[in-house]
């Protein structure tokens, strides 16, 4: 017993002193980022002129606004004209008041700013995994400090709410980052692996190296994490990122690209690492073209050209492009906690969510029971401008969106679906009229109906009726696209019997979109919702260079050596020795593999027991 007591003394100072170390924070410094251009805040700016913020070598890094004009004017789109292609003119949604524009970058102005993230990706590549945990240390704590400022400019810009933009900017990034501080480096170190029966003397393993410059084209429905989820990704694994931000939101995007270089510089990164980059087709086709992997975030048919256009540097690419989420009620369930989840699930974001839920269906036996308490509820949810009164759903983005989802609700319509309820609308001004639209609940419904076909990407719920697991199975599965589903369900083994027939790329059970807050899993669909995956380990090492790796397992000592019989010249007993050993190795009985092994060594015994033949002279055959 006495000899167990030193032991449990130094287990018992160790844990303690694990446990103090863990209760300490670690050292990380605080950034200043600047928010203002000019002598005005960035949250107030009006009429902007942009130019280019350039670094010791003379090269644009990112894009700066600098006030023009105090008074700010209400912005009006180029209806009826040709699109304008060398400015991307950013304005609110909510408001239409006009934040001012950024250029669109040339193809030659892309290859620059990836060139210049290749040398210092160079240079990034021998980072500590400790520097880069720094790294993101750095941005969590100015992103805890200062979560109203990044939502208010993620509102102003795409016109969500501020609780809309905690959810899916704040939480979403945090929890990306937490997990990267907490197991990205074990998912980046060389995994060791079984090596067969034939290389029982070797070590395998694999080893991940940096692509080099990773590019991504993200969308703008969540423009803080959009641009933060490939880039601590590409980033953390050693790699530069080249992000071009949605015209639709440029004006964000270049912002939060603020933050990131003064996290970078606060590390002693690479001051060229990252880069943001404006424009439209152009540029990102030209963006495609340079980098060596491409994230796409977007609609079905850009993710085609983006397919195409890698398809010339042969480059890897990986499309998550949007959804038409099923969410499945059984008639088992707690009823008033599913209604609130399902509501949550349709309208985050006014419905702008890639994995929003957009098709409902609810059992024969709860249905009139379900859509009555989602009528309840919808019906005193009332729309507005985000920053200016207390708004339970923002506006929709794109100018043009309002009218294609009006169009779906008129397709429904004229084909017997029916509006049970609509939310109102609050004070919006008469500027700002078309960028809103009501939540919408529609029942009757049926799958010969666009609005269950295609994706709508707004605050819409149509809600239809299944009688068993697999009338709801096969509904569900009757889609163009397979990103998600949620099962709700009393009996869990029911939800997830359900869930797994599924086609899909994610599944929550009695939750909504849960599994993209576990940051340790893969996101990403099927079908016309993509392929590949980011986000989880699969994303992480999506970013790098996979090598497998074989090395002696007792070197010096034993070593590959060509046995006689196979060594050139080849013996005409090499084919013989061959059968033999792959019955020693791959037999199917223990006594088969035996049996061939003995003969194996006999026939080795025999070979270099007998004289070597006169060159041009053949032995006799074995038998």
């Amino acid at each position: 017993m006495a000899f167990w007591w030193p032991l449990l003394v130094l287990a018992a100072a160790y844990s303690l002193c694990r446990l103090l170390l863990f209760l300490i924070p670690p050292t990380v410094p605080s950034i200043d980022v600047d928010a203002s251009d000019g002598t005005a805040p960035i949250l107030f700016l009006s009429h902007l002129h942009l130019i280019h913020i350039f670094n010791s070598e003379g090269v644009p890094i990112c894009l700066a606004a600098v006030l023009a004009k105090e008074d700010s004017f209400i912005y009006i789109p180029r209806k009826g004209k040709a699109a304008q292609t060398d400015k991307v003119q950013c304005y609110e949604p909510a408001t239409m008041k006009y934040l001012g524009y950024f250029p669109a970058l040339t193809p030659d102005e892309v290859k620059e700013h990836v060139a210049q993230a290749r040398k210092a990706q160079k240079i990034w590549a021998k980072s500590s995994f400790k520097q880069r945990r720094q790294f993101l240390r750095v941005l969590l704590k100015y992103i805890l400090e200062h979560q109203d400022l990044i939502c208010e400019v993620s509102s102003r810009d795409t016109g969500k709410t501020m609780v809309d933009a905690s959810l899916g900017e704040i939480m979403t990034t945090c929890e990306k980052i937490t997990w990267l501080l907490d197991e990205g480096e074990k998912w980046l170190k060389p995994e060791y692996r079984s090596t067969g029966r034939s290389m029982l003397h070797k070590r395998a393993k694999v080893e991940f190296y940096p692509l080099g410059v990773v590019g991504a084209i993200v969308s703008w429905n969540y423009p803080f994490h959009n641009v933060f989820n490939p880039m601590l990704a590409a980033v953390f694994s050693g790699n530069a990122a080249v992000i071009k931000v949605s015209e639709h939101a440029t004006w964000s995007g270049c912002f939060y690209f603020r933050i990131i270089q003064a996290a970078l510089s606060a590390v002693g990164a690479p001051e060229n690492l990252v880069h943001i980059i404006t424009g439209f087709a152009e540029t990102g086709q030209a963006l495609v073209s340079s980098v060596d992997k491409i994230i796409f975030v977007g609609s079905p048919g850009v993710g085609r050209m983006i397919m195409q256009k890698a398809s010339e540097t042969l480059i890897p690419v990986t499309l998550e492009l949007g959804g038409k989420d099923s969410f499945i009620v059984c008639e088992d369930v707690d009823l008033p906690n599913v209604v609130q989840v399902a509501i949550r699930a349709a309208l985050q974001s006014s419905g702008q969510n890639c994995a929003g839920a957009e098709r409902f269906y609810v059992h024969n036996d709860i249905y009139s029971a379900f859509v009555s308490q989602v009528v309840k509820i919808v019906k005193s949810i009332c729309v507005g401008p985000p920053l200016s009164g207390r708004y339970d759903m923002g506006a929709i983005c794109m100018i043009e969106h309002s009218e294609k989802l009006q169009n779906l609700v008129n397709d429904a319509i004229d084909k017997g679906a029916e509006i049970a309820v609509r939310g109102s609308f609050g004070n919006l001004g008469e500027d700002a009229v078309d960028q809103f639209f009501p939540p919408t609940v529609l029942v009757n419904v049926n799958h010969t109906m666009k609005i269950m076909q295609e994706e709508a990407f707004g605050p819409i719920l149509p809600i239809m009726k299944f009688s068993s697991d697999e009338e709801a199975i096969k509904l569900a599965n009757d889609s163009k696209f397979g990103l998600g589903c949620a099962v709700f369900s009393g009996n869990q083994k029911r939800a997830i019997k359900i869930a797994s027939q599924l086609h899909c790329g994610v599944a929550a059970i009695n939750d909504f979109a849960s599994s993209y807050m576990c940051q340790s899993l893969p996101f990403g669909g099927v079908k016309d919702s993509g392929f590949g995956r980011f986000a989880g380990v699969e994303g992480l090492r999506a970013c790098c260079l996979v090598k497998a790796v074989v090395e002696d397992r007792f070197w010096p000592y034993i070593k590959t050596m060509i046995p006689k019989p196979i060594q050139y010249p080849v013996s005409e007993h090499g084919f013989a020795f061959q059968e033999l050993l792959v019955e020693a190795l791959y037999g199917y009985s223990v006594w088969d593999r035996l049996r061939s092994l003995v003969n194996l060594v006999k026939m080795i015994t025999e070979q270099n027991s007998t004289p070597a033949p006169a060159p041009g002279t053949r032995t006799k055959k074995r038998r």
